[in-house]
């Protein structure tokens, strides 16, 4: 529960800078690699170890509660129990090989394995595989804009994907540092605008 807590926790945090940049204005300067006080990359490298300590503490126990379910009901299991574990990392395979063994698991620890599957009882099953089946494709299509953003515009994009999905499983680019010339040419031009704006006003009342 601490591991989850503590993914849920920083999950919150990283999406809260994510939302802090996105809703930057250009001529604002702040130091992006920081949220108030905190260091970002320290939190990224301490986000990246709660989530991976949480995978193999989640894998340990779906593997056991497998070899559980091979003394419950073998028969109804069609996948070896080694299948818990190297599953996760079978390409394209862990889309479906993961949730067919938690189904095999969730019919042999029924009191009547044997018997049909009742009307939606594995829709809380189907519904956490869902989840995770879009979170892993959300993340995989923001990662792969991060690789192709070259303007602001394109991380804004990529970091708008990647506040659905994960932020945990790498450390998010931040956007590319603006020079300070044009940071000082954005504030110039916004004076001056602002400044033109109050001569006209001060003119019309005249």
């Amino acid at each position: 529960m601490a591991l989850l807590a503590g993914n849920i926790f920083f999950d919150v945090l990283l999406g809260l800078a994510d939302v802090r940049d996105l809703a930057a204005d250009e001529t604002e300067i702040f130091d992006s690699t920081r949220f108030g006080p905190l260091d970002l990359n320290l939190v990224y490298s301490v986000s990246f170890t709660l989530y991976v300590a949480t995978g193999i503490v989640f894998i340990i126990w779906f593997h056991r509660l497998r070899k559980n379910a091979e003394v419950w009901a073998g028969d109804l299991q069609t996948r070896k129990p080694g299948y818990a574990i190297g599953g996760w990392f079978i390409p394209i395979g862990n889309l479906w090989i993961l949730r067919a063994i938690a189904v095999e698991i969730w019919r042999a620890s029924r009191l009547a394995p044997y018997a049909a599957d009742g009307k939606r009882e594995l829709t809380l099953l189907n519904g956490w595989w869902t989840c995770w089946i879009a979170g892993t494709l959300v993340n995989w299509i923001s990662a792969q804009m991060y690789k192709t953003a070259e303007t602001t515009g394109d991380y804004d994009a990529a970091s708008q994907w990647s506040l659905a999905g994960p932020r945990h499983r790498r450390r998010r680019p931040r956007h590319p540092p603006r020079p300070a010339s044009d940071l000082y040419a954005a504030r110039q031009s916004h004076w001056h605008d602002s400044g033109r704006a109050v001569t006209k006003k001060r003119r019309t009342a005249q």
